[in-house]
């Protein structure tokens, strides 16, 4: 028994140092996404797979879940989102052979299917809006929120084609998408609570007149008369 506790305090004390060691040292600004923005997620959706696919995949989602959720016909997906080879039905994988990856980042480049889950839309949005010069780099650039990053800035030529509120609308927007890839039955389930809450809302005030029909015999029994 008190070597199994001291496994577990073991096992918290490494857990709590990771998490020390992991916290991040620079405030993160605030994402403020929303999925239920369809018009955000079309064009988070269309800059994703211009400025991003190309290394990343978000392989849990095919394309035509994105179409159906986002409201976009067959001919919007091929035109906007597809690659030349890939079907509608098919997952959403990216071309970047793994040899050439490691070669050329140090890795593959990870499958963003659900980084919005496990880092936060907050983290994506900093992330994505905190790349500078540093020339001791191999891409020129590092990161203020993931220091010494192998990824290059993507976004260059989307920062420098516009204004920076322009720039963050766009950051935001490919955040928002990745917040919907992460779970996109949200959507679904958002939509169905409000139709609960209403028939709960619906059902509380018949059974409350059910309840006080009932209760007249109880409250005006045989023994009593009525007013």
């Amino acid at each position: 028994m008190k070597t199994l506790n001291k496994l577990q305090l073991s096992i918290a004390a490494i857990a709590l140092s990771f998490n020390v060691v992991a916290s991040p040292s620079v405030q993160l600004e605030e994402a403020n996404t929303d999925i239920t923005d369809t018009a955000s997620l079309q064009n988070g959706a269309k800059l994703f797979m211009n400025y991003c696919s190309g290394c990343h995949a978000i392989s849990f989602m095919r394309y035509n879940r994105i179409g159906s959720d986002l409201g976009l016909s067959d001919a919007d997906i091929e035109a906007n989102l597809m690659f030349a080879g890939d079907k509608v039905g098919e997952n959403i994988t990216t071309a970047m052979p793994e040899k050439g990856a490691a070669a050329w980042f140090g890795g593959t480049p990870p499958d963003l299917s659900l980084v919005s889950r496990s880092k936060g839309t907050d983290w994506i949005y900093s992330y994505l809006k905190g790349f500078y010069a540093d020339e001791s780099r191999v891409f020129g650039v590092n990161n203020h929120v993931l220091e010494n990053a192998s990824m290059p800035d993507a976004l260059w030529s989307l920062r420098e084609g516009q204004s920076e509120e322009a720039f963050d609308s766009d950051v935001r927007d490919i955040t928002n998408f990745l917040d919907y890839v992460g779970e996109p039955a949200k959507l679904i389930r958002t939509d169905l609570g409000k139709k609960v809450l209403f028939f709960l809302a619906i059902l509380f005030v018949l059974t409350y007149l059910l309840k006080k029909e009932y209760w007249k015999d109880v409250k005006y029994g045989i023994w009593r008369k009525r007013d």
